[in-house]
């Protein structure tokens, strides 16, 4: 599989580069308090503008994994169609889930800007055991990238060293307002390990394309990313 279908060889290669990039940056940014959530909302008090970049760069990263899983698990189908399926459809599922809590963190850090710590301390302690529907979708947070490691091991799309830095993923810690732990760093060099090499590889298949449309495309996305950015803030 020379030229990837959906999302292509382009987004999907960007995806696994990028990816686990900025979520390592928001992981490392955060790094040095206790991951439970008083103290996140109290690091906020402290270094909004840091506390926000770091969170920001998780979500970001997280949201690029999409594509990144959809080409790894393409790659799988080739040979293993199966447990491509399963690996790639828990990833996905457990990514969507970390942008929910990524939602619910958003609101907790709003909450201690627009009141004070204390309210949303106690907002967040009151309200952090409700039910949602997105909590069935815990365990796939974690088995996703055992299955995605698994498959792209007996696929032989990642070696077994590189499919145990992918499976390693499956201890990052998960819910809302979690920080650093060490498990934490292992996770994302886990993935940094498994998935930038394997952009690199996505993105030197196929043709070369020439400098200008390169550059055409990279003023394509700017622009495109500047707009919407542009009209997210005026909605």
């Amino acid at each position: 599989m020379t030229e990837p279908r959906f999302p292509g060889r382009w987004l999907g290669g960007v995806a696994l580069v990028l990816g686990p990039l900025l979520m390592s940056t928001g992981v490392l940014l955060r790094a040095g308090r206790d991951f439970f959530f008083p103290e996140q909302l109290a690091a906020y008090a402290q270094h909004p503008a840091l506390m926000l970049t770091a969170y920001s760069c998780f979500l970001a990263g997280n949201v690029l994994l999409w594509p990144a899983v959809a080409v790894l698990a393409q790659r799988i189908g080739a040979t293993k169609p199966i447990i491509a399926v399963w690996g790639g459809a828990l990833a996905t599922f457990g990514l969507f889930a970390r942008t929910f809590h990524a939602g619910v963190d958003h609101l907790a850090f709003q909450l201690v800007r627009v009141q004070d710590l204390p309210t949303a301390t106690q907002a967040v302690a009151d309200s952090y055991t409700a039910y949602h529907i997105i909590s069935a979708l815990s365990v796939a947070i974690m088995a996703g990238w055992i299955v995605l490691a698994v498959g792209a091991w007996r696929a032989r799309v990642l070696g077994l060293p590189r499919a145990i830095a992918l499976a390693a993923m499956s201890a990052l810690p998960l819910g809302v307002l979690k920080g650093t732990t060490p498990l934490s760093i292992i996770a994302v060099a886990g993935l940094i390990v498994a998935l930038i090499p394997l952009g690199a590889r996505v993105l030197r298949e196929g043709q070369t394309p020439r400098p200008r449309a390169v550059a055409g495309w990279c003023g394509a996305v700017l622009i495109a990313g500047a707009a919407m950015t542009i009209l997210g803030m005026l909605g």
